[in-house]
């Protein structure tokens, strides 16, 4: 038993409103730089859609993540003969189009156009060229189901829907999206890592964050096909790549990340989990719709004597485990088990985790009360809802978060309706105890859960959404370096601004 600590997350869609404080944070603090114009370490996607960058869950356009072969995991990007091969020029990186081309506005037109009849504008210019440009795309373009025949039908999680399921999802009476918001992973079996030829992407061992030095990295950007879910970027102003890195200097002084601590629907929530290292391998080959089940498994019991144990003979601090048996986090992924990895099916094991969207259903207004036609989900459908009746498919939400398992998202949402039907029998009566007693045995839940999981879902206080652990990053530097050298050469940025090629 190899017990490690990872800070990780839990984004819960269902209070999520396509804000985009949260990118804005980011850019403002992280990429307002020449080279970053197109980056958005944050971002928040409209689903159903294509996604920042375009199609990026197409793995056979990218080549990202890993793949099960004959026993053994291989990266899809290459083997080490193809990385040798490719490694001058690489086939499968996203292009300028597949992001957007950067611009910004010739505003001094506005002010010192000449004299005449029509109103000045703005040309927009492109921010690479400095040429006029045509805007043909941007970082949100298909925001809110914009261009919905071109965007959000070409969504490929939509593959596994039949014809009649994709032509409902149309049906301007149907129409139905949410939003996703995405950050780096930082994934236990990072396809970014092991893309790398310059071994410049590490993941700290203290706290699972994954970065990259910018000395090290050579700009092969194999790391960028590597990850499949296009969280790297390439600086084409000092020729590095850069990804998020989890706001590490914020978390060390006992700081939610930017993104985290301005998300205006309290989405997030920030906390420490302990996981058996020595499984990472047995997990990440098993099959597609048993992923999940797995990745829960590799999860540890932070109250476990043994786990414990393990983790103090690792150097994990008593501060560190106390933070971890206080996660919110472990709650939701592990002990509730509402919580779902994104694609688990690129086998990198991702530790950000999302609580699905309550699903609307279908119904009809009669006397100015809604009701739901037909019987739905376990005779639910009356009291609430139907998984049966629901306007997003059941399938489409199984191929984003549980590699096709159906049955794995059905049980999340059936303890999440059994949580509102619970609440709104407290405070509305509309459901008999007898219905609430159905739904709880369906949910697979009690009251005692159900009151835990409304009280960190609708009343969290923020101490409760971000368990901060002390990462005490003196004592990861003092294993390597003297403490008092180390120091001075602490802050951010270059002393020297790093050149291309160098």
């Amino acid at each position: 038993m190899d017990i490690r600590a990872q800070v990780s997350m839990v984004f819960h869609l269902d209070k999520c409103i396509g804000c985009h404080t949260c990118s804005v944070a980011c850019k403002n603090i992280w990429t307002d730089r020449k080279g970053t114009e197109y980056m958005w370490w944050n971002n928040v996607e409209t689903k159903p859609g294509t996604g920042y960058p375009t199609l990026w869950e197409d793995q056979e356009k990218y080549h990202g993540g890993w793949e099960r072969k004959s026993g053994s995991l291989n990266l899809r990007l290459h083997g080490r003969l193809g990385g040798l091969a490719n490694i001058f020029f690489n086939p499968f990186l996203p292009t300028v189009d597949d992001y957007y081309e950067p611009w910004t506005y010739q505003y001094d037109e506005l002010f010192n156009a000449p004299e005449g009849d029509d109103q000045p504008t703005a040309r927009p210019i492109s921010m690479i060229t400095g040429k006029h440009m045509d805007i043909e795309a941007g970082p949100n373009w298909d925001d809110d189901l914009g261009g919905s025949p071109v965007y959000a039908a070409n969504d490929p999680n939509l593959g596994e829907l039949t014809e009649e399921e994709r032509s409902q999802l149309n049906e301007l009476e149907r129409m139905v999206f949410f939003y996703l918001p995405r950050i780096c992973n930082h994934c236990l079996n990072p396809g970014c890592v092991a893309a790398c030829p310059a071994g410049a992407i590490y993941k700290r061992g203290e706290d699972g964050i994954v970065l990259i030095s910018q000395e090290k990295c050579r700009a092969w950007r194999m790391c960028i096909s590597g990850c499949p879910y296009k969280k790297v970027y390439y600086n084409w102003s000092t020729g590095k790549s850069e990804k998020c890195i989890l706001c590490y200097p914020r978390l060390e002084s006992g700081h939610a990340p930017a993104c985290f601590h301005s998300c205006v629907g309290r989405i997030r929530y920030l906390g420490l989990l302990l996981y058996d290292a020595d499984r990472i391998h047995e997990t990440t080959l098993a099959p597609d719709d048993q992923l999940v089940e797995a990745h829960r498994a590799i999860i540890q019991d932070p109250f476990d004597p043994q786990v414990i144990a393990a983790a103090k003979a690792n150097g994990i601090s008593d501060a560190m485990i106390n933070a971890a048996q206080h996660s919110p986090v472990y709650k939701f992924v592990k002990k509730w088990k509402l919580a779902l990895p994104l694609h688990p099916e690129f086998r990198t094991l991702p530790m950000l985790f999302y609580v699905p969207p309550m699903l609307p259903v279908l119904a009809k207004l009669r006397e100015g009360h809604y009701e739901i036609s037909g019987v739905g989900d376990q005779g639910l459908a009356p009291m609430l809802s139907s998984l049966e009746r629901a306007r997003m498919p059941l399938r489409y939400m199984a191929h984003l978060f549980s590699g096709g398992n159906e049955e794995i998202v059905a049980a999340v949402y059936r303890k999440l309706i059994a949580v509102r039907i619970a609440k709104r029998a407290q405070h509305v009566s509309e459901a008999t105890p007898d219905e609430v007693q159905q739904a709880m045995t369906v949910g697979n839940t009690n009251p005692e859960e159900i009151e835990a999981i409304f009280q960190l879902t609708s009343k969290p206080t923020f101490e409760e959404r971000f368990v901060i652990p002390p990462l005490a990053r003196e004592m990861a530097v003092e294993a390597t370096l003297d403490p008092f050298t180390h120091k001075p050469e602490t802050g951010f940025g270059f002393r020297r601004a790093p050149k291309r090629g160098g």
